[in-house]
């Protein structure tokens, strides 16, 4: 082709010139005119052939490259026939629909993501993964999976598993990359072509937990001064001096109705621990691939690792928690909670209830 090219290119410039008179019995002087542009022009065309040749061919070596190179895990989630889809397939395609026809009729206005939305999102680039994480929702298992995926376990990874690396080294920032550390177009680069995923639970049995963690437990003498002595001191009347210096000794009760007073969040944001999901994620914002539930935890979690074609690098750690927080636990902390409460409560988690198919509890008494 490169050669019909330049022949046609030859004759369009001999034509040229015999248009423009030039005949062998012009003086000596126009014939060597003749003679330097005609060799300038070969010159040009043979420098031209020579330096497209690697470019062509670096080129069809790259799509070659990217033929070979394996699918990614949003292409593997949404390349399949839709005929051909297993039950579980079927099961997260129904939650991404319920989530889209929630956000759809409860969120009125949409806004612009910026940074500070995507603090919780972090990222494998390696793998093509964006994985929002929700305290009290296995984050500390998925943190420790994808430390190992990322090289983030240390220059020891290929001996160390999951469980191998302690819960407060998964939580230490700068182990972990989130999105809100990449520039405007990296941010957006990776949305649209990452599996975006997040874990999330039965609102009241993730909150009961979260109560259970942070203020029934002595280890936790962090969040008992920064939540604990405010929470007495703004629930308590005629509190004692030592639970006001301690605040290690809060009711469920006394943690309810801090959650529900109005002046707690004007005051400051929640915490992330009892943070609503819908605020943390921002689902009706970002289109999540997979809703993986606390409830089907090991089955969702192997799912997405298979998506990602890390199944064989790593498995999500088996939960052998025999404290962990169920329906009935949650029930016996509601049941003196009084209706008005469990009601205002009920309203400032109600969008996460909504959002992922989860119905009132049947143990509240505001029915």
């Amino acid at each position: 082709m490169k050669a019909t090219y330049v022949s046609h290119e030859l004759r369009r410039f001999w034509s040229a010139l015999s248009s423009r008179g030039f005949k062998m019995r012009k003086p000596r002087v126009n014939r060597m005119v003749l003679a330097i542009c005609l060799g300038s022009f070969v010159m040009v065309i043979f420098y031209f052939q020579i330096n497209l040749k690697p470019a062509a061919a670096q080129g069809s070596d790259q799509t070659r490259i990217l033929a070979k190179s394996r699918r990614s895990p949003l292409q593997t989630l949404y390349d399949t026939d839709p005929m051909e889809l297993s039950p579980l397939q079927v099961m997260h395609q129904g939650r991404r629909e319920l989530l889209e026809e929630a956000c759809h009729s409860y969120t009125r206005k949409r806004r612009v993501l910026i940074p500070e939305d995507l603090k919780h999102v972090i990222v494998d680039d390696q793998h093509g993964l964006l994985y929002c994480y929700v305290p009290k929702v296995a984050c500390t298992n998925w943190k420790r999976v994808l430390m190992v995926l990322t090289g983030g376990a240390g220059p020891e990874r290929e001996r160390r598993q999951p469980l191998q690396i302690p819960a407060h080294e998964a939580h230490v920032p700068g182990n972990l990359r989130t999105l809100s550390e990449y520039s405007t177009a990296e941010i957006n680069q990776r949305l649209r072509g990452y599996l975006k995923f997040l874990f999330v639970r039965e609102p009241f049995e993730r909150l009961v937990s979260a109560y259970r963690n942070k203020f029934t437990r002595s280890y936790n003498t962090a969040f008992h001064k920064r939540y604990g002595t405010k929470i007495v001191r703004r629930q308590r009347p005629d509190a004692r001096p030592e639970a006001l210096e301690r605040g290690d000794d809060v009711s469920f009760g006394e943690f309810v109705r801090y959650l529900v007073d109005p002046a707690t969040q004007r005051e400051e944001p929640f915490n992330e621990h009892w943070e609503r999901v819908h605020s943390l994620c921002h689902p009706c914002l970002i289109h999540y691939d997979v809703v993986g539930k606390y409830e089907t935890l090991e089955e969702d979690a192997s799912y997405v690792l298979k998506l990602a074609g890390a199944d064989g690098e790593v498995h999500f750690p088996a939960s052998g928690k025999s404290t962990r927080t169920t329906g009935e636990l949650a029930a016996s902390y509601f049941k003196d909670i009084s209706p008005v409460f469990q009601h205002k409560l009920y309203n400032l988690y109600r969008m996460d209830f909504l959002l992922f198919n989860y119905t009132m509890p049947s143990y509240l008494k505001v029915r």
